[in-house]
């Protein structure tokens, strides 16, 4: 039985990885409310827009009772707030993502001492995935099978579509 507290993970989710999927899921078994928060950083050039990111976060998500997902500018904290959260989600993969992790919710501690930060660490399966990586992947190969180790099939087509309009 999932505890009641409502819970959000943030990030660019550009696109949504196999790696952040298998987050909510896990994070969706722990807490009765998970909301998917999209941040959007105007300094960037993401793949897909915050509104694709959205429905592609949603459809896959659909099934998953509890899940919201809602794009955010600013601070994470802020928008934990705003949503009505007290406990942050990361995934963190084991070599990567630690200290980068750690000093992140250091500096969230100060901004927001009510917010806790729960990690997550990624499956075994999963620790290799970015969404960096699999954005090279698809564009060296035609092969969907490869794509798949890194993306949900449900959206290969999505991204090998942005990929050739870009």
């Amino acid at each position: 039985m999932p505890y009641p507290v409502k819970a959000v993970y943030t990030g660019s989710f550009d696109p949504i990885t196999l790696g952040h999927l298998d987050i909510i899921r896990r994070a969706n078994r722990l807490f009765a409310h998970i909301v998917v928060g999209i941040g959007i950083n105007k300094d960037k050039s993401p793949l897909f827009d915050p509104d694709q990111r959205v429905a592609l976060v949603e459809r896959l998500t659909a099934d998953m009772e509890g899940v919201e997902v809602a794009t955010f500018d600013g601070l994470a904290v802020d928008f934990v707030r705003q949503v009505g959260a007290s406990v942050m989600v990361r995934g963190i993969r084991p070599l990567t993502d630690i200290a980068g992790e750690f000093t992140m919710m250091m500096a969230n501690r100060q901004l927001d001492h009510g917010i806790e930060t729960v990690f997550l660490m990624a499956d075994e399966q999963f620790v290799h995935i970015s969404s960096s990586l699999l954005k090279q992947i698809a564009v060296m190969s035609d092969n969907d099978e490869h794509l798949a180790k890194f993306v949900p099939r449900e959206i290969i087509a999505d991204v090998r579509r942005k990929l050739r309009a870009g």
